[in-house]
């Protein structure tokens, strides 16, 4: 069986994360989401996945490689161009695009095949829609989702039947221009002969152009809504809601890594912790090489990368710290995402350190900014172990 992976957008929602990575390869417990796509669709009996590459292509590449280690084969199309000096600039032709250049490649798409994009979280019985797909005769199928009305605009919204024949798709509409509250989740199961209704060397999107051709020409295209778990990372004010959920045990399949040595708290290797009058509330989860100081505060669900250090007086309630972020003494962050040199907050608002006021957080390695209590010994200090 096969599939492919939109891989080759920007991400520019997700900034400032994406500005050095691309959003697939966002991490989610310590692993790239595209990776736990890549399993699930392993899972479901696909062996062969073609990636759609262009901006940072060389990350995902150097991650998945051929695909060996996941028990897969992953082949890569590349969109872009290099110039007269070398330079590579990437240059997305479009979701449909994609699909088409790799067809006129080598033919890729010669059978039934998932298409989904590279940047969501799905537990979906991919087998049980195939079976659906296939029953309905379908031409193109949609896996769709029922969101609220204030969050239509965001999306692909499917217009359907009663038969679930999709009849208009609207591609992000304002809110009083929706039709329906069924959305697409970007998941998608298409027949070879789609792939021929897509112009050649052209950009072309699959939700603003391939899809309302499909529904203008009365094609089989059809909707299917299904139970399963869907968590989209969007925007960064969504990437915060799925690392709370995933965090706090609700995603099944989906462990903290570490070892638990108390309830609700997962630590890497060679942690070291202050317990003098530190407190920790789970689920928190701290990685390898990372320094408490005493008298921290941590509320969860947190996730602090490795390599950190928080000093003393610190207080981090249900945030997201990536690897070597230095909190500084008696800082509060309450439910930020603190990335290199920016921060966001709950809300999506992104800053840059420099317009704090005062400095919050430095990067840990920089050792010209060291503890003031560095140096001068510790007590109660537990390295991957329980107090």
């Amino acid at each position: 069986m096969k599939a492919m992976i939109l891989a080759a957008g920007k991400g520019t929602r997700v900034r400032p994360l994406t500005y050095d990575l691309p959003k697939p390869m966002i991490p989610l417990l310590g692993k790239p989401v595209m990776a736990y796509l890549v399993d699930h669709l392993k899972k479901h009996g696909v062996t062969e996945i073609m990636v759609n590459v262009s901006w940072l292509h060389e990350k995902i590449e150097e991650y998945f490689g051929e695909g060996e280690q996941f028990g897969v084969q992953i082949g890569y199309s590349f969109e872009g161009y290099t110039t007269d000096d070398g330079t590579i600039v990437p240059e997305p032709i479009g979701s449909a695009g994609g699909m088409k250049k790799i067809q006129e490649f080598g033919h890729f798409f010669d059978d039934t095949t998932i298409v989904m994009c590279g940047d969501a979280l799905i537990d979906l019985d991919l087998k049980a829609a195939l079976l659906e797909h296939r029953r309905k005769g379908a031409m193109a199928t949609v896996i769709t989702k029922e969101v609220p009305w204030d969050k239509v605009s965001a999306y692909g919204v499917v217009v359907t039947d009663e038969e679930g024949r999709i009849t208009e798709f609207q591609e992000k509409p304002n809110q009083e221009d929706a039709k329906s509250n069924f959305i697409s989740t970007g998941i998608y199961i298409f027949e070879p002969e789609v792939i021929d209704l897509i112009p050649s060397g052209v950009a072309f999107d699959i939700g603003s152009e391939l899809f309302p051709l499909l529904a203008e020409r009365g094609l089989p295209f059809y909707a299917q809504g299904r139970p399963f778990n869907w968590l989209d990372i969007g925007t960064m004010s969504d990437y915060w809601e799925v690392l709370q959920t995933v965090l706090t045990g609700e995603v099944n399949h989906m462990d903290v890594p570490g070892t638990q040595i108390e309830p609700g708290l997962w630590v890497g290797l060679n942690t070291s912790i202050d317990w003098n009058g530190t407190t920790i509330e789970g689920p928190v989860y701290i990685g390898s090489g990372v320094r408490i100081e005493a008298g921290v505060h941590i509320v969860g669900p947190t996730w602090i990368g490795h390599g950190s250090h928080i000093c003393e007086g610190a207080e981090v309630v249900r945030s997201v710290l990536f690897e070597y972020t230095r909190v500084l003494h008696d800082v509060t962050l309450n439910e930020m995402i603190v990335f290199k040199e920016y921060s966001v907050d709950r809300a999506g608002e992104m800053k840059h350190a420099s317009e704090y006021s005062s400095e919050e957080w430095l990067n840990a390695r920089d050792r010209r900014r060291s503890s003031r209590k560095e140096g001068a010994g510790q007590q109660h200090v537990t390295t991957g172990n329980s107090r």
